[in-house]
C-alpha cells in the first residue's frame, strides 16, 4: 500500500446496532474497491474484519477492526481507513477506541428493523464528540423495507438535520435503483455496485420533491447570498449545492441519508463518492493536547511536516502474532527504525517496522503521515492511551474515554496450579480491553472481574481458553457484609491449659457494647484496678479482640462498631503469657458477641439510572422488588429521565442485563457505595444459613 498525504485520507468509523450490517458494509466497501477479490459473509465467517475465532463462532463483532481501502476519488486517490466496531453494548470500549481516532462516522441502519437502541447510542456518541456523520440504510433488498417511513422516523428522532440524498426506485417490489436528489438523476443497477442512467419514475416524484426542497432549504441557510438566491426563485448549480452540503456535513448541521443492499452489493459506489466529497480529511481539523514541558494547551493542524506526535488508541495482544500498538499520527511523519519518546511513561521506545492492519493481515509501509492510522509491533511499555512524541517537544493527548465497568463476577482458575498462567492471560486481556479490570477481595477470599456486561465476561472466558489454554470459572461473588452488636454484655474469658511443665493461663472479665462508629472495627479500653491483669498483657488482650473482629461469630464477616473494655481478671506468675491472654480475650469476644443481639449489616449502593421517559414506571417498580428506595427523578431532556435510588449491593447483581431487557438496551446506570445498613431478619437468616452450610 502506498503512502498517502493528510488531505487524501478519510478516517471513517462504522456505528450502529448489533446486526444492522456494519461488518457487511465494511466487507462490501473492501470488495468494490478491489481490496478483496470476493465478498465475504458474516454467517460463513469469512469477512475481513471479523477474523477472531470468537467472532466467527458467535457471528458478531467483538473487537474494533481497521480495514484500509484505496479509492480513486474525483480529485485524486484516497485512502479510507474503515473502522468496523461491535454493535453489542458489552463491547462499547472497542467503539470508544475507534471513535477517538475517527474524523467521520457512518451510522448503519437496517431498513426493516428501523431505529434501534444502537442507532440512538451511535447518534449520541457522534453528538458528544461532534463527529460528522451520515446514515447508510441497509437491507433495501427486503420487500417489506419502507425507506420513506424510516426517513420520517429519523427526522422525528434526530431533527431537520436528517437529509435523504437518495430516493429508492422499486419495480415489482424489488429494489432496482435510486434517484440522486442532489443531481436529480435516476440510477438503475446493472450488476453489483454498477448502475446506468434511467428516467425518474413518476411514482417517486412526490417524495423526491419533498426531499429536494428540504435539501435546498439547508443549502440556502449556509449563506446570505444563497438565501437571497433561494427566495428569488433562482436555481442552485450542482457545484453550489455540493459545496454547501460539504460545509453542512462537516459542521454536523446536515446528516445525509444513503441506501443500499450489502448482500447484493448495491449502493456502495455512491457511498464512496459521498465519503470522498462530503467527509472531511484530517487536515480540516486541529489536534488538541497539552505541552508537558510547561503545562499549556497545545493546538496544531494535522500536518506531516511538523514535529512528530502520535496517539496510541488500541492495543492488540496475540499469543502467536505478538503485540501491536495501533496509532494515529497527529503531527509529523512516523518512520521505521527510529526512536520515539513515550510521554506518559517518560521513556524512549524503539520503532521497528511500520504496518497498516487490514483485519488480521499486517501490511508493511515505508511511513505514516499525519492523520493516518497504522500499527507498530513489540513496543515494551506503551499502552492504549499513551502519546508518542519527541523528547524535546513532549506533547500529551487525551486517550479514549472509556465507560466504567459495573458488572462483576468472582473468578478463579479451574485448576489451582494454573493460577499464575491465568493471571498472565488476564493481564494481556486487560491490555487489549480497557473496560476490563480485576480486583482482589481478600476480605471475602475471592478475586473479582469487572466488565460492561455478562456477555463480555463470557467472551473473555472463551478467549482465555482458546488463546492461553486456561479455564476461567465465573461465579456469583460473595458480598461485603459486616457484623455488629446492638446490646451490651459483661463476660469472663478464661483460658487454662496444663500439659506438664509450664502451662497456659489467662483470665479476663470484659464489657462489650456498641461503639456507635460503624467505620471502625473496634475501640479498646481498660479499667483495671489493682494489677489483677498486668499492663504488659493489655496489648495481648486487645489483639484477641482484633482477631475476633476479623471473622465475626455470626456469619464469618468482619465486625464493626464494637467497644471492648477490660474490667478485671487474674494471672499466674509462671503460666500466664501473651498467647494465653490473647486466647482468653478472643473467647470472651465470641461469647459476648452472640449475647449482644448480633446483626448483619449489608452494603447499600447509591444508583443513578438513565432511561427513556416510557420506561420510568418499570424501573421504579423493579427497584422496589430489589428492596430499593427511589429518592427522586429528574428530566435531562431528549426524552430521558434520571432515577436516583438506594438499593442493597447484593440486589444489584445482574442488574445490567435486567436493565437492558426492560429498556430494550437504551438504559444506562452507575452506582457507588453509600453506607452500611441493618439487613432485614429474613435476609440475615438466609446469609447465616448459607455461610454455615459452606463452613464459613
Amino acid at each position: 500500500m502506498k503512502v498517502y498525504d493528510t488531505g487524501n485520507i478519510r478516517n471513517v468509523v462504522l456505528l450502529g446496532h448489533g446486526g444492522a450490517g456494519k461488518t457487511t458494509v465494511a466487507e462490501a466497501l473492501a470488495y468494490v474497491t478491489g481490496t478483496t477479490t470476493r465478498m465475504g459473509s458474516v454467517p460463513e465467517g469469512n469477512t475481513v474484519s471479523d477474523y477472531d475465532k470468537e467472532e466467527i463462532k458467535r457471528k458478531f463483532s467483538i473487537s474494533a477492526t481497521t480495514v484500509p481501502i484505496e479509492y480513486k476519488g474525483e480529485h485524486g486517490d484516497l485512502k479510507i481507513n474503515i473502522l468496523d466496531t461491535p454493535g453489542y453494548f458489552d463491547f462499547v470500549g472497542e467503539v470508544e477506541e475507534a471513535v477517538s481516532v475517527a474524523d467521520a462516522a457512518i451510522i448503519v441502519v437496517n431498513c426493516k428493523a428501523g431505529i434501534e437502541p444502537g442507532t440512538l447510542r451511535a447518534w449520541d456518541i457522534c453528538e458528544k464528540f461532534r463527529i460528522p456523520r451520515l446514515f447508510f440504510v441497509t437491507n433495501m433488498d427486503d420487500d417489506h423495507a419502507s425507506f420513506r417511513q424510516l426517513v420520517l422516523n429519523l427526522e422525528k428522532q434526530f431533527g431537520r438535520s436528517v437529509a435523504p440524498f437518495q430516493i429508492p426506485i422499486r419495480e415489482n417490489e424489488k429494489f432496482v435503483g435510486l434517484v440522486n436528489v442532489v443531481k436529480m438523476e435516476g440510477r438503475k443497477f446493472t450488476k453489483p455496485n454498477e448502475y446506468e442512467p434511467c428516467e425518474i419514475p413518476e411514482y417517486v416524484k412526490k417524495n423526491l420533491g419533498i426531499a429536494r426542497n428540504a435539501l435546498l432549504e439547508a443549502v440556502a441557510e449556509t449563506s446570505d447570498e444563497f438565501m437571497e438566491k433561494y427566495f428569488g426563485g433562482e436555481e442552485f448549480t450542482v457545484e453550489e449545492i455540493q459545496t454547501a452540503l460539504r460545509q453542512n456535513v462537516k459542521t454536523c448541521s446536515m446528516v445525509p441519508v444513503l441506501m443500499g443492499s450489502g448482500v447484493n452489493v448495491q449502493g456502495f459506489n455512491v457511498l464512496l463518492q459521498v465519503i470522498d466529497k462530503y467527509f472531511p480529511a484530517p487536515d480540516e481539523f486541529e489536534t488538541v493536547g497539552v505541552d508537558v514541558s510547561n503545562g499549556e494547551r497545545f493546538t496544531a493542524k494535522y500536518n506531516s511536516d511538523a514535529t512528530l506526535t502520535a496517539k496510541v488508541w488500541k492495543t492488540i495482544v496475540d499469543p502467536f502474532l505478538g503485540k501491536y500498538s495501533l496509532m494515529k499520527v497527529c503531527t509529523g511523519t512516523l518512520k521505521p527504525n527510529t526512536e520515539v519518546y513515550n510521554v506518559n511513561k517518560e521513556t524512549t521506545e524503539k520503532i521497528g517496522k511500520i504496518y497498516v492492519l487490514r483485519g488480521k493481515e499486517s501490511i508493511e509501509v515505508p511511513e505514516l503521515r499525519s492523520g493516518d492510522i497504522g500499527a507498530v509491533a513489540k513496543l515494551s511499555v506503551t499502552a492504549t492511551g499513551d502519546t508518542m512524541a519527541v523528547r524535546n517537544a513532549p506533547i500529551m493527548y487525551h486517550g479514549p474515554q472509556f465507560s466504567t465497568p459495573y458488572t462483576f463476577k468472582a473468578y478463579a482458575a479451574e485448576n489451582k496450579t494454573e493460577e499464575d498462567k491465568l493471571a498472565t492471560a488476564l493481564a494481556r486481556m486487560m491490555e487489549e480491553d480497557k473496560t476490563l479490570k480485576t480486583v482482589s477481595d481478600p476480605e471475602n477470599r475471592q478475586s473479582l472481574i469487572y466488565g460492561i456486561g455478562d456477555q463480555q465476561l463470557d467472551v473473555v472466558a472463551s478467549e482465555i481458553k482458546e488463546r492461553y489454554n486456561v479455564t476461567l470459572v465465573l461465579s456469583k461473588p460473595r458480598f461485603a457484609y459486616r457484623e455488629t452488636i446492638k446490646k451490651s454484655a459483661k463476660v469472663q474469658g478464661r483460658y487454662k491449659k496444663q500439659s506438664g511443665g509450664h502451662g497456659q493461663f489467662g483470665d479476663v472479665i470484659m464489657q462489650f457494647e456498641p461503639s456507635g462508629d460503624l467505620e471502625t472495627a473496634y475501640v479498646f479500653e481498660e479499667q483495671v484496678f489493682g494489677g489483677s491483669v498486668p499492663k504488659n498483657y493489655f496489648p495481648a488482650v486487645e489483639k484477641g479482640v482484633q482477631e475476633g473482629c476479623e471473622k465475626g461469630p455470626l456469619a464469618g464477616y468482619p465486625v464493626v462498631g464494637v467497644k471492648a473494655t477490660l474490667l478485671d481478671g487474674s494471672y499466674h506468675p509462671v503460666d500466664s503469657s501473651d498467647m494465653a491472654f490473647k486466647t482468653a480475650s478472643n473467647m470472651a469476644f465470641k461469647d459476648a458477641f452472640m449475647k449482644c443481639q448480633p446483626i448483619l449489616l449489608e452494603p447499600i449502593a447509591s444508583i443513578k439510572v438513565t432511561v427513556p421517559d416510557a420506561n420510568t414506571g418499570d424501573i421504579m417498580g423493579d427497584m422496589t422488588k430489589r428492596r430499593g428506595r427511589v429518592l427522586g427523578m429528574e428530566s435531562i431532556g431528549h426524552g430521558k429521565q434520571v432515577i436516583q435510588a438506594e438499593v442493597p449491593m447484593s440486589n444489584l447483581y445482574g442488574y445490567g442485563t435486567d436493565l437492558r431487557s426492560m429498556t430494550g438496551g437504551t438504559g444506562d446506570y452507575e452506582y457507588s457505595f453509600a453506607r452500611y445498613e441493618q439487613a432485614p431478619g429474613d435476609v440475615q437468616n438466609k446469609i447465616v444459613e448459607e455461610n454455615a452450610a459452606q463452613g464459613n
